[in-house]
């Protein structure tokens, strides 16, 4: 099954981000938006894995201290376009210590450089040049999650595990 590591966001924050969305395509924004139900923050993406029972007892060995998080600035990986979480050093350590703790258990996950963001768009173009508004929206994390990915009715569902 393909796993990931991930934050889910508040009501509040996915329709602030539902509302980004929008807005974008009243702009001509075009792409693959991300579901509402799908928007969250990746930690550690593991990909197929078949023993979800080893990550989770990994992730009980670390230390999770709950935290304000806020939605910043747009960005892009190509042509993926997202929304960043503002910096926040509890964050950071957490996934490094995740990341970390994965591998020495012989779990595969992602070595990129950790940059805190939601997706919004995958393949995303604009004939024009926009903006993303957003209004200030915060939330408390306290919890990281296991996830899956399935296939359902041929679209891509995230459930918690």
């Amino acid at each position: 099954m393909r796993l990931f590591i991930a934050l889910q966001l508040s009501e509040e924050m996915k329709k602030t981000l539902v509302a980004c969305m929008h807005d974008l395509k009243k702009q001509g924004v075009e792409g693959n938006y991300v579901s509402a139900q799908n928007l969250h923050v990746t930690l550690a993406f593991i990909g197929e894995y078949e023993d979800p029972s080893k990550v989770k007892a990994v992730m009980e060995r670390v230390p999770f201290r709950e935290f304000r998080m806020t939605l910043s600035e747009k960005g892009n990986f190509g042509n993926t376009l997202w929304i960043g979480v503002k910096g926040n050093q509890k964050l950071k350590s957490y996934v490094r210590e995740l990341r970390a703790a994965l591998k020495e258990n012989g779990i595969p996950c992602d070595n990129d450089e950790f940059i805190p963001h939601i997706t919004l768009i995958r393949k995303s173009s604009a004939r024009k040049p926009y903006q993303a508004h957003l209004t200030k929206t915060e939330m408390m994390v306290k919890k990281a999650s296991l996830m899956k990915s399935v296939q359902k009715n041929g679209a891509v569902v995230y459930k918690e595990l």
